[in-house]
């Protein structure tokens, strides 16, 4: 069966619209405990109105207890930990929407606590009923540089399913789609929960969730440590096909997309794909579409990677340089995320049709559709372009 890897915001069997009250509903269904606080950013402006962030809901249980083996195959138990606060995020080691987008977050949150990160741990801990070997949480980890920053665990569906039931976790294979509640823990030394996040479908807001969660942390250790770096945490303006937008361009120079570019073939995706699908190949083949639209007048392809989610800043460079054939066509960088969500980017890699006016001609989610052949790629652009 071919299994999609998006993942879908479902809480407790009911699949809920994306919003803090998600957060919410899950807390409150597994402690009782109030929903979330309006807090405030270092702006002034209340966390609670940007929709792409959910400023977390407060929590008291008693975290419940697991072992679990990593991406080495060591037993790792949540009360090894004890002493440290500890951070568990449930994540598909297959996904790539939300999951990469939280693994960021964590980085970035550990990064802005400077020396106290060394009394934080972070867990993963496999959501996908489908990929419970060690080898999913493994290569995992190396796609996205977290192979030595985390422990990413798995165990038999039994023991995972275990777990799942304790945190209120759902994770199935609903109609070849993996089905995941996107949570996030943060757990106080003295291994009572303090904190619940669930990440957004936003590329936009993953520093300000990094922020979120590094607060959290700092007000749980006892010298409550200052963050290195501040960040508002208000909604962030898009630039979507409607808006001029000019883009640095890997391996120098600048792409202009928008209104006065022309109608644009935009692909969004990251190095890390490569986990998933055979990246470098499905690249190099869309050459073949560049030269036919300088020939026949198509609109030309401009891919565009997602920065802020990739490994390192050289991971793009790298992966790049170890293509066969050098790319025919622009790759820009989209450091931010604000260009992916301002055309409603929803998974990686994702394919999509613009005019020249900026309007949405139409959508491919690549990794559920997989690519298409040259053929039916410009087949697609015939039936768009009638519309």
């Amino acid at each position: 069966m071919q299994v999609s890897r998006r993942l879908h915001w479902t809480v407790l069997g009911l699949s809920l619209a994306v919003g803090v009250g998600i957060g919410a509903a899950i807390a409150i269904a597994r402690s009782s405990s109030a929903a979330p606080a309006t807090r405030v950013a270092n702006t002034g402006t209340p966390a609670t109105l940007n929709r792409n962030l959910d400023p977390g809901t407060p929590l008291s249980a008693v975290a419940p207890g697991f072992t679990l083996t990593d991406q080495f195959g060591k037993r790792v138990s949540l009360r090894s930990f004890r002493g440290k606060v500890v951070i568990v995020s449930f994540n598909d080691p297959e996904c790539t929407t939300i999951c990469p987008l939280t693994t960021t977050a964590l980085l970035h949150a550990k990064k802005l606590l400077g020396p106290a990160a060394s009394r934080v741990e972070l867990l993963g801990i496999g959501a996908n009923p489908e990929a419970t070997q060690v080898k999913w949480v493994r290569n995992y980890s190396q796609a996205h540089g977290m192979l030595h920053k985390w422990h990413f665990l798995t165990g038999s569906p039994a023991e995972l399913e275990r777990v799942w039931r304790a945190y209120g976790i759902e994770a199935a294979v609903e109609q070849g789609t993996i089905d995941h509640t996107p949570a996030t823990y943060v757990i106080a030394p003295d291994g009572r929960e303090s904190r619940l996040f669930l990440t957004q479908m936003a590329y936009s807001s993953v520093k300000q969730l990094g922020y979120e969660i590094a607060q959290s942390i700092a007000a749980l250790l006892p010298d409550h440590p200052p963050l290195h770096g501040t960040q508002s945490l208000a909604q962030i303006g898009l630039v979507g096909p409607k808006q001029r937008v000019t883009l640095p361009r890997e391996g120098g120079g600048r792409v202009r997309l928008g209104p006065g570019s022309g109608a644009h073939l935009v692909l969004f995706f990251d190095s890390w794909e490569t986990e998933v699908t055979d990246l470098a190949k499905q690249l190099v083949a869309l050459n073949r579409y560049q030269a036919l639209a300088r020939q026949k007048g198509l609109p030309p392809l401009v891919a565009i990677d997602e920065a802020g989610v990739e490994a390192s800043p050289q991971a793009l460079r790298r992966f790049l340089s170890s293509l066969p054939h050098p790319l025919s066509y622009p790759v820009a960088i989209d450091r931010d995320g604000t260009v992916a969500d301002g055309y409603r980017v929803q998974d990686s890699p994702w394919l999509e049709l613009v005019s020249g006016n900026g309007r949405f001609l139409f959508y491919e989610d690549l990794e559920v559709k997989g690519w298409p052949t040259l053929k039916q790629l410009l087949a697609r652009l015939r039936n768009a372009q009638m519309k």
